[in-house]
């Protein structure tokens, strides 16, 4: 039998260098910013389709949800005056730099429609607020995947693709779980069907970042990125069933059901970070897909050799 094989580096140094990220810090980051930009997209519809209680809640737990993960991200960064320093240069090419212009620009407009919606006072200023956050609320659920997938770390980078739908449906899933923990029975109805609909978006989502990643995508299967990512699963199963078949009738289950909804989507960014950290530990996940996309070119090499140009074709007949 031939053991199997084993990949070091120069000196037992890693190939990659694990990211110094806190998962508390970074995990919450990820989780409070999509549900602060999917509970903007939420709220305004609340508020266009006449659901006062919702739409209050929603700006509320926005604004909330939205300093939280600044503070999250700015204790990570070890001081204020770091995230700062980014807003002194606008990078298009840069996701910690849009981000952090993102952030910059929806936190105002989140606060100033919480402030106006809870005050009752500049109503034209707080539906000015309400779009505005509502515009920008999807960015703000789906750029840290993009963040994410910017790195070299195998698991986050090669899912590349569907990370950000992951994310935005993880969001989703939180934003409409708050809403049916904060909504009577008789404002619920959107929150439900988006709460069936974000939790099938993640899951296909994944599934398909799974499939394309190959052997990479054991770092959300096995270890502790996997027991997350299997948490996450079973709660927004749960969840979305919930919505479905109880939600409706009890203000208790509607409760249960976004609170559980809530605690997935924590699971999910929880289990891509701890997923991210085990794939940049082991060598395997960088150098063998590296191995084979280098043969797949050298393959595509050859037959493109083999079959020439039109004009040798031409010349041969």
């Amino acid at each position: 039998m031939v053991p199997e094989a084993e990949f070091t580096s120069y000196y037992g140094r890693p190939v990659l260098n694990r990211p110094a990220w806190k998962a508390a810090n970074i995990a919450g980051y990820f989780f409070l910013g999509g549900l602060a930009g999917a509970g903007s997209v939420l709220a305004a519809g609340a508020e266009l389709t006449g659901r006062p209680v919702t739409a209050r809640a929603l700006k509320v737990t926005s604004t909330v949800a939205v300093a939280g993960s600044a503070a999250a991200l700015i204790h990570d960064l070890g001081r204020p005056g770091r995230f700062a320093n980014m807003l002194r240069v606008f990078k298009p090419t840069s996701p910690m730099s849009v981000g952090s212009w993102l952030l910059a620009a929806y936190g105002p407009a989140s606060g100033a429609a919480s402030l106006c919606e809870v005050s009752g006072r500049l109503p034209r200023l707080g539906r000015t607020a309400t779009v505005g956050a509502a515009l920008l609320g999807p960015a703000v659920a789906a750029y840290t995947a993009v963040l994410a997938a910017d790195t070299a770390v195998p698991a986050w980078h090669g899912g590349y693709r569907e990370l950000p739908f992951v994310f935005v449906g993880s969001a989703a899933a939180a934003a409409s779980g708050m809403a049916l923990a904060a909504s009577p029975l008789t404002e619920n109805g959107p929150a439900r069907t988006a709460a069936l609909a974000a939790t099938a978006l993640e899951n296909a989502a994944v599934k398909a970042m799974e499939r394309r990643l190959g052997l990479v995508a054991e770092v959300y299967r096995r270890g502790s990125g996997g027991r997350w990512m299997r948490t996450a699963g079973a709660l927004s199963a749960a969840g979305a069933a919930g919505a479905a078949l109880f939600a409706g009738r009890s203000r208790l289950a509607a409760g249960v059901s976004g609170a559980a909804l809530l605690a997935a989507s924590a699971c999910t960014r929880l289990g891509v970070f701890q997923a991210g950290l085990e794939s940049a530990k082991d060598p395997k996940y960088t150098v063998v897909p590296q191995r084979e996309r280098l043969r797949e070119r050298e393959q595509q090499d050859r037959a493109r050799a083999q079959e020439g140009t039109p004009g040798e074709k031409d010349a041969r007949s």
